[in-house]
């Protein structure tokens, strides 16, 4: 009874229960700025929303975290073909933005969901069994543009939508897992070469003319102050403004009075930094990128190779959104609609984001020894 006992303990070491309990504070923190940013909208239809959705994705966390991640080893065929069925189903009956005629949510009445943001979980699974697969032959080139067909799948579809936000986390994701399993600097250097002498292309030819002023506007937002440079001019006011320790929770002009657009989904972290001020900001930070390294840490101590890019892609998704949100929101980073894991108001974004993080359990349980506090 004894030794049973201790096989339990010992199987359950690995489990990271620090990373569990940020994860769930960085959720409730991310309820408390959305209900201040969608205050002055009246009503609590939103926080409702938000709150239900993070519930459910807590339970599913929960219930991820208990089972053997080794199993989705059965299900990659049918993940797969879900996720494609999403990207191909929101091109047909998808709504968005009118003004750039964009395709990226599928909504049944009041409720809606983004097929990308569930995309990049099944690309994770995907990518990562596939990568488990081939890692000794990594370095090959008919290794390679397999890998690389698999990510264009997603990214063709992603980016008929058009949604280059969303486009550029699987490409971020699928680079990083590459250096993960291996990828030789020789092979990485002349395709840096080729891509970066390929951007004036692409920024000519595959860019939509809106996409070309975006780019423009966030290098010089004064181009149209009064459009499209307007959210990241009123960005940079609001993160301003806050200074140290901010003006108070509930308190912040741009925020209540309805100056700083997008205020609780692409700049919640403008929110954040005007009501909570410098120290309030850096805090939201620091708890991302421990989430964040918590994850790759998982992945380092994985034995398995599926577990370990399981691991690193979650990790990978939520690195390129925190920098590219927060880079957006004080005028570093173009604006593209990435949301802030864990506090942008989004049901779907709250959801895939949790799920991750129970993808990352499962592999942390399963991992012997424990470093985790």
């Amino acid at each position: 009874m004894g030794s049973l006992a201790w096989q339990l303990r010992n199987r359950r070491s690995g489990f990271d229960r620090i990373l569990a309990y940020v994860t769930i504070l960085a959720a409730v923190m991310g309820l408390v700025a959305v209900y201040s940013a969608t205050l002055s909208y009246g009503g609590i239809s939103n926080i409702a929303v938000q709150t239900g959705a993070c519930l459910v994705g807590l339970a599913i966390m929960v219930l991820i975290s208990r089972l053997d991640y080794e199993q989705f080893n059965l299900m990659v065929m049918p993940i797969f073909a879900f996720s494609i069925f999403l990207l191909v189903l929101v091109l047909i009956i998808g709504t968005g933005a009118d003004e750039v005629g964009a395709k990226s949510w599928i909504r049944f009445g009041p409720v809606g969901i983004q097929p990308a943001e569930i995309a990049k979980v099944g690309f994770i699974i995907t990518f990562g069994y596939h990568l488990s697969k081939k890692e000794k032959t990594v370095n090959s080139i008919p290794t390679l543009v397999g890998l690389a067909a698999h990510l264009l799948v997603f990214l063709a579809l992603i980016m008929l939508q058009p949604d280059a936000g969303s486009a550029m986390v699987f490409v971020f994701i699928f680079i990083v897992l590459l250096f993960a399993a291996g990828l030789s600097l020789k092979l990485v250097i002349p395709a840096f070469l080729i891509g970066a002498a390929s951007l004036p292309f692409v920024y000519k030819f595959a860019l939509s003319p809106y996409q070309q002023h975006r780019i423009q506007v966030f290098l010089n937002p004064e181009l149209d102050p009064l459009g499209k440079g307007y959210n990241v001019i009123q960005s940079k006011i609001a993160v301003g403004s806050g200074g140290l320790f901010g003006k108070g929770y509930l308190q912040g002009t741009q925020n209540q009075m309805g100056f700083l657009p997008a205020k609780h989904t692409d700049f919640i972290f403008s929110t954040i930094a005007e009501e909570f001020g410098f120290v309030g900001a850096a805090v939201v930070v620091f708890i991302l990128l421990f989430i964040i390294s918590r994850c790759f840490m998982v992945s380092i101590r994985s034995q398995n190779r599926f577990g370990r890019y399981i691991a690193a892609g979650v990790g990978a998704m939520l690195l390129f959104h925190t920098l590219e949100n927060v880079g957006m929101c004080i005028g570093l980073m173009p604006v593209t609609g990435i949301p802030l894991p864990f506090f942008s108001y989004g049901g779907t974004s709250i959801l895939t984001n949790l799920i991750a993080i129970g993808l990352v359990l499962s592999v942390s349980r399963r991992n012997k020894g424990s470093f985790y506090l």
